[in-house]
C-alpha cells in the first residue's frame, strides 16, 4: 500500500486554468481514466483522469480555483493485489511438513502456480535432512498420488441479470448484450416496458393527445370552425391506447430476441450475492450470475386510513376510464395528478384537485406553473391548496370526502377518488438484504458514481436509487451500469435531468430554478420571452406561455431555463443541452433558429438578457 500524489498534468501554454467541477470525492474509490475534476479555458474544456486505481484519501482543490501544471489534486491510496498460491511438498514418514506457501504480487493481474519447486524454500524446508530408505521405503512411480488440479467454480450462466423491464431495466440489458455479454432480463408482467410504458408515460401521453384534440377543436370554434359537441366512445379509446403501448412492447420483444437477451418472466428476488429466484406461480428458477442490475422500479404511494372501495383509483386505474364518472377528486397536485386532471376534464367531467401545500406542482417555479393554474381554476370545479383530506366515507351513491386545512371546504360527494400523492421504491420488495446489498428505511438503494451498490458486482438504477423518478434517467442510468459491467470506465455525470409536466399548457424545466437560486444564495441573471409576441404561438392560437433562462452573471453561462406552453417538454432539451455544453447566452443567441418557431423564443430569452433582442422594445435599467 502507498500514498500517490495526482497532480494536473501539462496544459500547454494555459496557466491559472478554472476548476468548473469536482466529480471525485474523499473516501471513495476510483480507476485509472475516472475523471477528477473538470478544467475550463476560454477555449476549451477539459477533464483531467485518475492514473492510478485506489482510495482517494484527499482531495485538495475545490471548484472556482485556478490551477496550473504540477498542482496537486489528489492524495489517492493505491492497494497491491496479493495472490497466494500453496504448493504441496512430499511427506516424510516421521511427520508431515507444512505446505510451502509463497506470495507473489502480480498488481493487477495473478499467476497462480499449480506444479514444480518453489522459487525460493524456506531454510527450514531447505535444510531438512533426507528420509532414510528404513524410514521410508521407495515407491514406484505408479503409486504416487497423482496432483489433482484445483476444481473449477462453474461460470455463472450469465454475466449480467437485470432485475425489472422498465425503460432503465430493458435498456441496461441491450447495452450489455451488445457489448458481448449473455444478459437474462427478469420481468414480473407478461410484457416489457414496466411501469411507463405498460400502464403510466405512454398510455397516459396518449390520452392527453386526445384531451388535446378535444380542447384544440372546441377553441376553433370561435374562429370559424365549430366541429360540435365530440361524441367520446371510451372503449375505442382505451382499445387504441391499447395498440399504442402494444406496438411498443412487442417492438421490445423483437430487440430483445435480436440480442439474444433471454425473458424470464416472474418475480425475481435475491437468494443470495449471486443467485435471483425467480417465481411464476407454482414454478420457481434459481438464475446465477456474475454482475447484476437492479432495476425495480417503484409503485404509487397509498394514503394511509383509506377505505378499501374500488372507485378509489391510483393512476394506473385512471387509465382505465371509468364509465360515469360526473365528479372526480384528485388527491395531489403534482405532475401526475394534474396530467390526469387534463385528460379528465377534456372527456366531460367536473374535476377538482386537492393539495396538501401551498402551490401545485412543489419545486417548479411559481411563474412556470401560474399559466396552467390560472387555466385550470377556470375550467375546474376546485382547486383546493393547503388542504388535506381528513377522511373518505363509502356511500352507494358515491364518495363523501371531508377535508381539513384553513380553507377547507364543507365534506363533498364525488363518483372517483383519484390518489396521485407520489411513488415509493421497490427495494423492500426484492430480498435485496439477502444478497448484502443495503436498503435504507423509506427502501431506497443508495449507489456511487457507476451506479454500484455497497455490493461491488450488483448495480442498481432508476426510481429504487432516488429523486427524480424520470424514465429518461433511469435509462441513462442503465447504461452506465452495462457499460461498466462489461468493463468500460464509466460514471453517470449528466450536469442536469429535465422535468416536464404535460398538462394543458405543458410546463418543463431544466437545471437550476429560481427557488432553488434563492435557497442557496446564487445571485444569477434572467433573460424571459412571453409568447404573446410569439408569431408561431399566437398562429397557435396560445399567448399564455413564455420562456426563460437563468444565466452565471460573470461568465453568462446558461444554468437553468423554465418554458411554460404548447410543446414545452419538447423544446426543453435546447436548454438542457446548452447547460451540458457549457454554452453561454451569446452562444444561444448567436445560434439561427427558424422562424416563425417556439425554438426560436428561446434564443430569443438569451437576447432578451444579453440586451440585443428587436422582437421586444427592453427599456434600458
Amino acid at each position: 500500500m502507498s500514498i500517490v500524489e495526482l497532480r494536473v498534468p501539462d496544459l500547454g501554454d494555459f496557466k491559472d486554468v478554472t476548476v468548473v467541477d469536482v466529480m471525485a470525492r474523499s473516501g471513495e474509490r476510483v480507476s485509472v481514466e475516472d475523471a477528477l475534476i473538470t478544467l475550463e479555458t476560454d477555449k476549451a474544456s477539459m477533464d483531467v483522469p485518475a492514473t492510478v486505481t485506489g482510495v482517494i484519501e484527499r482531495i485538495h482543490v475545490k471548484k472556482g480555483d485556478r490551477v496550473s501544471k504540477g498542482t496537486l489534486i489528489a492524495t489517492v491510496r493505491t492497494e497491491e493485489v496479493e495472490q497466494t498460491t500453496v504448493v504441496a511438498v512430499p511427506e516424510t514418514a516421521g511427520d508431515r511438513e507444512q505446505p510451502y506457501v509463497e506470495t507473489v504480487t502480480l498488481g493487477d493481474e495473478a499467476r497462480v502456480r499449480t506444479s514444480g519447486t518453489p522459487k525460493a524454500a524456506p531454510a527450514a524446508a531447505a535444510k531438512q535432512p533426507a528420509a532414510s530408505p528404513a524410514a521410508q521405503p521407495s515407491a514406484p512411480a505408479a503409486e504416487q498420488p497423482a496432483a489433482r488440479p484445483a476444481k473449477r467454480a462453474p461460470e455463472p450462466a450469465f454475466d449480467v441479470v437485470v432485475l425489472g423491464a422498465g425503460p432503465g431495466g430493458y435498456t441496461a440489458a441491450f447495452r450489455a448484450a451488445d457489448l458481448g455479454l449473455r444478459v437474462a432480463l427478469v420481468e414480473r408482467s407478461p410484457t416489457l416496458g414496466g411501469v411507463c410504458l405498460n400502464v403510466g408515460c405512454i398510455p397516459s401521453k396518449a390520452l392527453l393527445h386526445a384531451a388535446r384534440v378535444i380542447e384544440e377543436a372546441h377553441s376553433m370554434g370561435a374562429h370559424g370552425l365549430g366541429f360540435g359537441t365530440p361524441s367520446i366512445d371510451r372503449n375505442k379509446l382505451r382499445t387504441w391506447t391499447t395498440q399504442v403501448v402494444t406496438r411498443l412492447t412487442n417492438s421490445l420483444s423483437v430487440l430483445a430476441r435480436q440480442r439474444k437477451v433471454e425473458v424470464i418472466q416472474g418475480l425475481g428476488q435475491f437468494v443470495d450475492a449471486h443467485h435471483i429466484e425467480v417465481a411464476q406461480g407454482a414454478k420457481r428458477r434459481v438464475v446465477d450470475f456474475k454482475h447484476a442490475i437492479i432495476a425495480s422500479g417503484s409503485e404509487a404511494a397509498r394514503l394511509p386510513g383509506l377505505p378499501d372501495d374500488p372507485r378509489i383509483m391510483d393512476s394506473t386505474g385512471a387509465l382505465e376510464l371509468p364509465e360515469k364518472v360526473k365528479r372526480l377528486l384528485v388527491v395531489g397536485g403534482g405532475i401526475i395528478g394534474l396530467e390526469m386532471a387534463c385528460v379528465y376534464d377534456a372527456l366531460g367531467t367536473k374535476v377538482t384537485v386537492v393539495e396538501l401545500t401551498d402551490d401545485l406542482m412543489p419545486g417548479c417555479d411559481r411563474d412556470l406553473v401560474r399559466p396552467l393554474e390560472k387555466r385550470i381554476r377556470a375550467r375546474y370545479e376546485q382547486v383546493l391548496l393547503g388542504t388535506r383530506v381528513s377522511g373518505i366515507e363509502p356511500l352507494r351513491n358515491g364518495l363523501r370526502v371531508s377535508f381539513a386545512g384553513d380553507k377547507a371546504p364543507e365534506p363533498h360527494l364525488y363518483d372517483r377518488v383519484l390518489v396521485a400523492v407520489g411513488r415509493v421504491p421497490n427495494g423492500r420488495n426484492i430480498g435485496a438484504e439477502r444478497a448484502g446489498v443495503n436498503v435504507d428505511e423509506r427502501g431506497y438503494i443508495h449507489v456511487d458514481a457507476q451506479q454500484r451498490t455497497n455490493v461491488e458486482h450488483i448495480f442498481a438504477i432508476g426510481d429504487v436509487v432516488g429523486a427524480p423518478m424520470l424514465a429518461h434517467k433511469a435509462s441513462h442510468e442503465g447504461k452506465v451500469a452495462a457499460e461498466v459491467a462489461a468493463g468500460l470506465k464509466r460514471r453517470f455525470e449528466a450536469r442536469v435531468i429535465p422535468s416536464v409536466a404535460y398538462t394543458d399548457p405543458e410546463v418543463a424545466w431544466v437545471g437550476l430554478t429560481e427557488i432553488e437560486a434563492k435557497q442557496k444564495g446564487i445571485d444569477c441573471g434572467k433573460g424571459k420571452f412571453p409568447w404573446l409576441a410569439s408569431g408561431r404561438s399566437l398562429a397557435l392560437g396560445r399567448d399564455d406561455g413564455f420562456t426563460k433562462l437563468l444565466f452565471d452573471k460573470e461568465s453568462h453561462r446558461v444554468l437553468g431555463a423554465g418554458i411554460v406552453g404548447p410543446n414545452a417538454g419538447d423544446l426543453i432539451s435546447e436548454a438542457a443541452l446548452a447547460i451540458e455544453m457549457g454554452c453561454d447566452a451569446a452562444d444561444i443567441g448567436l445560434t439561427i433558429h427558424p422562424h416563425p418557431t417556439l425554438s426560436e423564443t428561446v434564443a430569443f430569452a438569451a437576447e432578451a438578457y444579453e440586451g440585443t433582442l428587436t422582437d421586444l422594445y427592453m427599456s434600458k435599467k
